[in-house]
């Protein structure tokens, strides 16, 4: 997002809609003047296993004082390390990461930029440039691996602990159903359309954030006017019609019915996520929106007249009104 508004936090020229401090680089953390509880890790998707690490940084905070930070790392590591086994889609974009860790109680948010200098740190150099400050409480998945050659671990943390002064919490994976969770399996089940699958893993129902951007206004030719958010990299179940639940950047609740595809009866090529928001009059341009997919109406199909479209737009925003109308 470009810009800056009344109530958003910036650094190094990237602005959050979110209710964090922002912070770039480590050189950055002793300026803040407070201690540190810092939870570490990619964190795609902030799942249950995730929160259960966060967890300890917040709780620390509490009890302690300071500030809960949440450090990660953008882009995901094994993009720069091994791009031929990272992951096709993301969970979560940095934005709306930093907009999920908020409501956990996380007040500083930092992400680092990874590229290959990041990569060839050596691990004592991170932990030694992290620790100038203030550092308290580091919390970390416990088979987290970090430095150069992932030569990092819990191990050499517990070393740094006891010489540079600061706690080290190591957490356990979160099992369910005696399978760890991870978010290699959640992106399986979004993708399979397993939401149920994934809203336990997650902790939370599965949704995708961005900036609504101008679209061609087909919508509102056929009556029923459109956000169209760009999907990017990031996961998205199967495509098709699908009852939507839609949170706006100030916080309030709408339904609505949404197109996950690419448009053929118009001749669409790339995969587009539109939603038609019910009962909502004004401009969305440029306004940050939180899409929670509810239920799968129908796969998307090629018609032989916009006519046709019309009708079956009617049809879904119907079906969708029945689905939501308990939400």
């Amino acid at each position: 997002m470009k810009g800056s508004a009344p109530g958003l936090e910036e650094g190094s020229g990237v602005c959050y809609q979110v209710r964090v401090l922002i912070r770039n680089r480590l050189e950055e953390l002793s300026a803040l003047g407070e201690p540190l509880h810092l939870a570490m890790g990619v964190f795609d998707g902030v799942h249950v296993g995730h929160q259960a690490v966060i967890a300890r940084a917040v709780a620390a905070a509490e009890r302690e004082g300071g500030l809960a930070g949440l450090l990660t790392f953008d882009p995901h590591p094994i993009r720069v390390i091994a791009p031929g086994k990272a992951p096709a889609a993301l969970l979560a974009t940095l934005d709306h990461k930093a907009e999920i860790v908020a409501d956990l109680g996380v007040r500083l948010f930092l992400p680092l930029h990874f590229d290959a200098d990041f990569a060839a740190m050596e691990a004592g150099e991170f932990i030694a440039r992290l620790t100038a400050a203030p550092v308290r409480t580091l919390a970390v998945g416990e088979d987290w691996r970090f430095g150069r050659n992932r030569s990092g671990d819990v191990s050499l943390l517990a070393k740094e602990a006891g010489k540079r002064g600061f706690r080290l919490e190591a957490v356990p994976p979160v099992m369910i159903d005696g399978d760890r969770v991870s978010s290699t399996r959640i992106r399986q089940a979004i993708g399979d359309g397993n939401l149920k699958a994934a809203a336990r893993m997650l902790g939370r129902p599965y949704s995708v954030s961005g900036t609504v951007v101008p679209g061609d206004q087909l919508g509102r030719t056929l009556g029923f006017p459109t956000a169209n958010l760009p999907t990017g990299d990031i996961q998205l179940p199967p495509a098709g019609v699908w009852a939507v639940l839609v949170r706006d950047q100030d916080g309030r609740l709408w339904k609505g019915v949404a197109n996950l595809g690419t448009r053929p009866t118009v001749g669409g090529a790339e995969k587009r996520l539109e939603v038609h928001v019910f009962d909502f009059s004004g401009d969305l341009y440029g306004k940050n929106l939180d899409v929670q997919f509810v239920k799968h109406l129908r796969p998307e199909e090629k018609f032989a007249s916009l006519e046709a479209l019309r009708l079956q737009i009617e049809q879904d925003a119907r079906a969708a009104r029945e689905t939501l109308s308990d939400s």
